[in-house]
């Protein structure tokens, strides 16, 4: 297992293929994600949600899918077991199955355990993610809407910062203090999804959010 962190594991391929037809119970598709510059595979919209919110968290590389499938035995049988994802970040590996708190039973907690020491052996973290609170994943999502490049020509981005500079606003005072406030709720989006201004992730987003000017390091924010 401790071979596992000497292995290049960019260069992997996922274990599964992602397929889609009309009467699959789950909902696989592409996740689009900025910090690689390409689309991921996904099975699930739990996964998807785990795609979108790796995006936004500051210090990610890489998103391997179904990276690599760990066979152990476990009273008297094999018992075979593929990882969702493998996130490759600043801080390190971080080996991530996804499964609703609900749907974890006893074999699913064995092969979690199981994978948490091949994580350990390596020097890698593991987690399990069982959910999200949904005002969390929403403000990301909604974050997510401009998290793509945007034409800066009115200099939106300037007039934001420069009302954020004055110390904590409500959203709604922020744009109200740009020249075009409804371009500016546009690029408060794109330059919260950078991580250049912050925001409150302990209440629902909205016009009541208290948004902040980040510190000089965009990417080192936290929210």
């Amino acid at each position: 297992m401790r071979d596992l962190n000497e292995v290049d594991v960019s260069r992997t391929v996922p274990v599964r293929r992602f397929t889609w037809r009309t009467d699959q119970y789950h909902r696989p598709g592409l996740e689009y994600m900025v910090s690689t510059r390409r689309h991921h595979g996904y099975e699930s919209f739990e996964e998807e949600c785990l795609l979108l919110v790796a995006d936004f968290a500051a210090g990610l590389r890489e998103a391997l899918s179904q990276p690599f499938r760990l066979r152990f035995h476990a009273g008297g049988k094999r018992v075979d077991h593929t990882p969702d994802y493998l996130l490759l970040t600043d801080t390190g590996p971080f080996v991530i199955d996804v499964r609703p708190a609900g749907q974890i039973h006893p074999e699913d907690e064995l092969k979690f355990a199981a994978t948490f020491e091949a994580a350990l052996a390596a020097g890698w973290r593991y987690g399990v993610v069982t959910g999200w609170r949904r005002h969390v994943w929403e403000t990301v999502d909604a974050f997510s809407a401009e998290r793509r490049p945007l034409t800066n020509v009115l200099d939106m981005h300037g007039q934001l910062r420069a009302a954020a500079s004055q110390g904590p606003l409500l959203l709604g005072d922020l744009v109200e203090r740009c020249s075009i406030p409804a371009v500016a709720r546009a690029h408060a989006l794109h330059l919260l999804w950078r991580r250049e201004l912050g925001a409150d992730l302990s209440a629902p987003y909205g016009d009541a959010s208290l948004i902040r000017l980040a510190p000089v390091e965009p990417r080192g924010v936290r929210s």
